[in-house]
């Protein structure tokens, strides 16, 4: 081998490394990569979606990473799962989803692991216990984004009108305060049922957990039927939704305009998430918060954790412009900035510390937070959870106006086949 042509090769070697890194700190070579990102809407208004903050992060992030582009889609909570589906199915995948599960895009081979597109520094800082709950079978895919729990919130003027001084902890202390405000506050819905598709889900968890059951156990089998819940739903039926305590039709009542009549006094209780407190303190509404009631009998209700996810999608294999990012997303700067929005809280550990210290600003979440450290959550890890979830969205309201034990069967039969297709 000559020698002497060894130095130039070399040199040329090095200098072209240096061109590729330098043309390459934005995205691929010298070419523009667009990242699309599908979010959820939390807003309940043009004026509160989220799409002004993802349009504020990603001209921010294009402006300190050129040749990186986001291309920036909200779309409501009852839309987005479709929304994902019919793009992925047309072959126009998005590069990042931000929603309220992963695992069913995990099992269709999807996703990118958690590993390959989160920083050392941005995994580290991540709250344990939720990081484990993004997995699947072992692999983190979920990255959490958000997380909350339920507290119930009352109207104070009119539990004062209706001559009640304490808010209730049980379902009968529930039930009896309602039949109170029926009376002595006419046009005003005692209880907030939302089991409608917006909410379905997080609403009857709650009411089984508090009734003694859960929609699976701890080794993710489904108990949706369980006689329990079977005894919970009935409950509910002939205590509240027959009784005219609640709507007329919870099955279509979204959490929504349930929140928004709350807000404008025309709601007495509710089981809410903490963008409740800002809405009802905007409007001025004299409100309370205390722990979800119980079954009577039972020594405490477990709390409803809750978590919404990131996932990274593959097809387009924009993986570290993905990682790139995510970094500038879950900056803490960014996440309290979210989060103070829609008064939910943190899945980082420096974001969470800030917003429940001591003497802080976010005082109101604490109570939240409390609730997180028992709290249960859904079977976020299961990848048939998805289509279960999509199936509790649009029958479980049948429950409370219909017979319970048929309109459970139903779930826990198409909840166990589902089950069973995605594990073979």
């Amino acid at each position: 081998m000559n020698r002497r042509a060894q130095a130039p090769t070399r040199l040329l070697g090095t200098a072209l490394a240096g061109a590729l890194l330098l043309t390459g700190c934005g995205g691929q070579g010298d070419r523009t990569v667009t990242l699309k990102l599908v979010a959820a809407d939390y807003g309940e208004d043009a004026a509160t979606s989220s799409k002004l903050y993802w349009e504020d992060v990603a001209r921010r992030f294009e402006t300190a990473n050129p040749g990186i582009r986001v291309d920036v889609e909200v779309v409501g909570w009852t839309d987005i799962g479709k929304r994902v589906a019919d793009l992925v199915g047309s072959g126009k995948s998005p590069d990042l989803v931000q929603t309220g599960g992963f695992a069913d895009q995990a099992a269709a081979n999807r996703l990118y692991p958690v590993a390959d597109v989160l920083s050392l520094d941005t995994q580290a800082n991540m709250l344990e216990s939720f990081s484990h709950a993004g997995q699947v079978l072992g692999t983190q895919y979920g990255i959490p984004f958000v997380s909350s729990s339920r507290v119930l919130f009352y109207n104070k003027a009119i539990f004062q009108k209706a001559g009640i001084t304490q808010p209730p902890a049980t379902w009968n202390e529930l039930r009896q305060a309602a039949e109170k405000i029926r009376a002595k506050v006419p046009g005003v819905v005692p209880y907030g049922l939302p089991l409608g598709p917006e909410e379905a889900p997080a609403e009857s968890m709650l009411w089984t957990l508090s009734g003694g059951g859960s929609l699976s156990d701890d080794v993710g089998n489904y108990t949706i039927d369980s006689a329990q819940n079977q005894a919970t739903f009935g409950w509910l039926r002939t205590n509240l939704v027959e009784t005219k305590l609640t709507y007329p039709e919870p099955g279509r009542m979204n959490r929504t305009p349930v929140f928004t009549d709350f807000a404008a006094g025309k709601v007495a209780m509710l089981n809410g998430h903490p963008t409740l407190l800002r809405m009802a303190a905007n409007a001025k509404v004299d409100f309370g918060t205390a722990p979800i009631p119980r079954k009577d009998g039972l020594a405490k209700t477990a709390s409803l954790g809750v978590a919404d996810w990131m996932m990274a999608f593959k097809a387009n294999g924009h993986k570290n412009e993905i990682r790139r990012f995510l970094s500038f997303v879950y900056a803490k700067e960014n996440q309290l900035k979210f989060d103070e929005a829609y008064n939910l809280l943190p899945v980082t550990q420096d974001a969470f510390t800030e917003m429940t210290r001591g003497g802080g600003r976010h005082e109101d979440l604490k109570q939240f937070a409390a609730g997180l450290a028992s709290a249960s959550f859904y079977p976020f890890g299961d990848p048939a959870w998805a289509e279960v979830s999509n199936r509790i969205k649009t029958g479980i309201g049948g429950a409370v106006t219909g017979d319970p034990k048929q309109v459970l069967e139903g779930l826990q039969e198409a909840a166990v086949k589902e089950a069973a297709r995605v594990r073979k």
